[in-house]
């Protein structure tokens, strides 16, 4: 479009009968095609995304997953680290738990309607039992989310490293006074024995998915819009629960990506010294879920 002013003259006649004329301006609006000078930023936008847009529904699930793992990742493990790194002089344990549980909530909300932010192999795991999700989807959301996880993680390493070398000394611990690995991954305590820490596991990962259950529940009438608030505060009230015994994990990706993350950025092959804190845990969260999400249908219905 483009605007041109254009003269027209007019003529009058005066009082003395003497013919006199003015020229009046007015503007000319003409519409013209557009030129490739003619594009504004936002049509290089379009055409940029148009250009690079992937068009399997499937990768495109994939990438939301991973970078929204990434995401909750990266917000729990940095509240965590400030709680250890300072020694609890810059966050507090229930600030830990609301670092988890809000990361969650935003995350969650990235990949919302896109993928549905399962987030969670258990969650992914639980809908292929329940014939909404395709065995394809479950194992690519999987690798998706426990790679984010190990993103999420080296995210906080990076924010965090001359923290990490100014409280170990450059030395990386798995347990002991200057433990760090715990900002990552969860361990047990001392006291925790293998049916400890495997009830702690299916207690907490029941009560998540129970309540996850009865927040999208359609009879409930939850607004969409509000589920992914009420899970994130479902995960921090998780942690204000049962922290203590091991770090609430009941989430596989979330744990076993930080750990592979901790086994290659110097704490070595001790992060899977205990055999429950990946393996039987993993599997023990999946069975959970399992149990707990029919249970719940069986019980609603």
């Amino acid at each position: 479009m483009k605007i041109q002013m254009r003269q027209r003259p007019f003529h009058y006649l005066t009082n003395n009968s003497t013919v006199s004329s003015f020229a009046l301006k007015y503007p000319l609006v003409a519409l013209t095609k557009p030129t490739k000078n003619d594009n504004t930023p936002m049509d290089n936008v379009e055409r940029l995304r148009s250009k690079f847009y992937i068009r399997s529904e499937l990768i495109r699930c994939a990438i939301a997953e991973f970078f929204c793992t990434a995401l909750l990742t990266f917000g729990g493990c940095s509240s965590s680290a400030q709680y250890v790194l300072s020694n609890q002089a810059n966050n507090a344990w229930i600030g830990v738990n609301l670092g988890w549980g809000f990361a969650l909530i935003f995350a969650v909300y990235g990949g919302f309607n896109i993928s549905g932010s399962h987030l969670n192999p258990a969650v992914s795991f639980f809908l292929f039992t329940m014939g909404r999700l395709s065995a394809r989807r479950v194992a690519v959301y999987s690798v998706a989310q426990t790679l984010g996880g190990f993103l999420g993680a080296l995210f906080t390493f990076l924010t965090y490293y001359d923290a990490l070398n100014n409280f170990d000394g450059g030395v990386r611990y798995v347990s002991g006074p200057l433990a760090t690995a715990g900002i990552f991954a969860t361990y047990p305590k001392d006291y925790l024995s293998v049916v400890g820490g495997i009830t702690d596991q299916v207690i907490g990962t029941a009560f998540l998915c129970i309540c996850v259950c009865l927040i999208t529940d359609k009879n409930n009438k939850i607004p969409s819009h509000l589920q992914p608030l009420l899970i994130g505060l479902v995960v921090a009230l998780i942690g204000m629960c049962i922290g203590m015994n091991s770090g609430y994990a009941i989430n596989p990706a979330r744990d076993l990506g930080p750990r592979l993350f901790t086994l290659c950025g110097g704490w070595g092959w001790e992060v899977f010294r205990y055999a429950y804190s990946s393996h039987v845990s993993a599997l023990s969260i999946s069975a959970i879920a399992i149990t707990s999400g029919f249970g719940y249908h069986y019980w609603a219905l």
